[in-house]
């Protein structure tokens, strides 16, 4: 069959583009190449700016790209340590919450009984005290987000955009087969971790993956042209407004 055929060639397209790739690099040293890669491929996602100033600048950005390095392991040690407790140590949410409060209540029962036994005087114990729109202001972000998940996946399915639509189709699939192999916790893990590496490495070999995806990019807008020829075409206009090719 003929789209069987296209599938076959674009897999081995694939496998031929990417081993022709890492036979350049072993030859060719990333300095000679910096010059001549950043002039025959754009940047990912049509980049024009710093990948610092896309993940929107200031502290966040610096904690991705792993500028300050103590602070960035400090937080990527604190999720794989929460992480462990609740995935291989079994420990409940609740457990934990009522642990911390009871070593805080001690705390401060310490702080505030101490000075009088060591004949001090009594001195002003921290409290923590949240503020009043913090949960009003962390709701709302987080309507903002799902709101505007649910429209981009509205408009995806009523507006007529077949390749988006399949897409999305796809994406949405295999993250439930993700879900279906780990919890939603791991999940969160997994996608912490990505956000602590992917940026730090996309950033120091930005030119070679750029390279390489903008040559996978070509292949499949060539291949995606085969497809809608032989196949796509064949679908009567309807409502993803597709026109039949004389």
């Amino acid at each position: 069959m003929p789209e069987k055929n296209i599938v076959e060639d674009v897999i081995d397209d694939l496998v031929d583009n990417f081993t022709e790739r890492v036979q350049k690099n072993k030859h060719t040293s990333f300095f000679e190449q910096e010059d001549s890669v950043s002039s025959h491929f754009n940047r990912l996602f049509g980049r024009q700016e710093p990948i610092h100033r896309v993940l929107g600048g200031g502290k966040s950005a610096d904690v991705l790209l792993w500028r300050n390095k103590k602070i960035s392991a400090s937080f990527l040690m604190g999720a794989t340590a929460i992480w462990v407790l609740f995935e291989w140590i079994n420990f409940h949410f609740l457990s934990l919450v009522c642990y911390a409060l009871l070593l805080g209540m001690i705390a401060q029962f310490v702080w505030c009984n101490a000075s009088g036994f060591l004949n001090r005087s009594q001195s002003r114990v921290p409290r923590l005290v949240l503020p009043k729109d913090f949960f009003a202001e962390v709701g709302v972000a987080i309507g903002t987000e799902v709101n505007r998940g649910l429209l981009f996946l509205q408009d995806l399915a009523c507006k007529g955009n077949l390749k988006q639509f399949l897409m999305a189709v796809i994406g949405l699939w295999v993250a439930a087969m993700v879900g279906s192999c780990c919890n939603f916790l791991t999940v969160l893990y997994i996608g912490f971790v990505g956000a602590h590496t992917m940026p730090v490495l996309y950033e120091r070999y930005e030119d070679e993956v750029d390279g390489f995806m903008d040559s996978l990019i070509m292949k499949f807008h060539s291949h995606y042209k085969k497809l809608d020829s032989g196949f796509l075409s064949r679908i009567p206009s309807g409502r993803f407004g597709l026109k039949k090719r004389e």
